[in-house]
């Protein structure tokens, strides 16, 4: 039913295993999936869910191999499934842990940021490289990013276009809490355990009280389709941005 996601149940908690190799990386199909199953969870509401990754990594955000070789309804349709996709988890009925097993960069770490929790891998590095890859944020992502970090945390990260550490990034408050590798997705049920036995209708309620500003911006780009990015994603400066990112991580 899906390549590139697995669905697995742990006791009342639904985990969402993000599975593309090498670096889970972001793709018009892998949207679809992502969006597709948030839908499907929302529909048979589990007392939780859990995101995580798989081999090292929660998600190395957009493919950036792919990115530069988008026409104009290519990039439209990845702005809008991006959009689509963190709208969804970020208003999601349920409580969402995040168990981010390894790298978090770009978009990878904005899905981590929808999560009501997020609990972070000691070992994995962290950051909002959308600007050293020539990238512009989609407006939903940017939308997260500012209401879930700080003005100078977002400032700082968004316009430094910097990794981190684990730790680093648990002092900028990019996660609740840090645990080993083989940690991250036994504590992240442990969390998703506590938090489903709250009130499922009050918590829905309580969560939209919360984020209800942000919730609604989002929903709104979302079923106008009128994000400004749609048609023009992808600059000039894309290609060899993009191409020096991947050099370096080779490097």
């Amino acid at each position: 039913m899906y390549e590139h996601l697995k669905v697995e149940q742990h006791g009342d908690a639904a985990v969402v295993r993000i599975d593309r190799p090498p670096a889970n990386a972001l793709h018009l199909e892998l949207l679809e999936e992502g969006a597709r199953i948030r839908d499907e969870l929302a529909s048979s509401a589990p007392g939780a869910v859990v995101i995580t990754g798989s081999e090292g990594f929660f998600s190395a955000g957009v493919d950036l191999k792919l990115a530069p070789t988008l026409d104009a309804e290519g990039q439209r349709a990845m702005v809008e499934g991006i959009n689509r996709l963190f709208a969804g988890w970020y208003a999601f009925p349920r409580p969402v842990v995040c168990a981010v097993n390894g790298h978090a960069i770009a978009g990878g770490l904005i899905l981590a940021l929808c999560g009501d929790y997020r609990v972070g891998s000691t070992d994995g590095k962290y950051g909002l490289t959308e600007l050293r890859a020539g990238i512009p944020y989609p407006a939903v992502a940017m939308a997260a990013v500012r209401a879930e970090l700080t003005p100078a945390v977002a400032r700082v990260l968004v316009l430094g276009s910097d990794l981190v550490n684990g730790q680093r990034a648990f002092e900028l408050g990019l996660f609740d809490e840090l645990a080993v590798p083989d940690r991250v997705l036994t504590h992240g049920l442990e969390v998703a355990e506590k938090l489903a036995e709250m009130p499922a209708a009050a918590y829905e309620l309580v969560k939209r009280q919360l984020r209800g500003e942000t919730i609604e911006a989002m929903e709104k780009i979302v079923a106008g389709r009128d994000d400004p990015l749609a048609a023009g994603w992808i600059g000039d400066e894309t290609a060899d941005a993009s191409a020096d990112v991947l050099s370096r991580a080779r490097g």
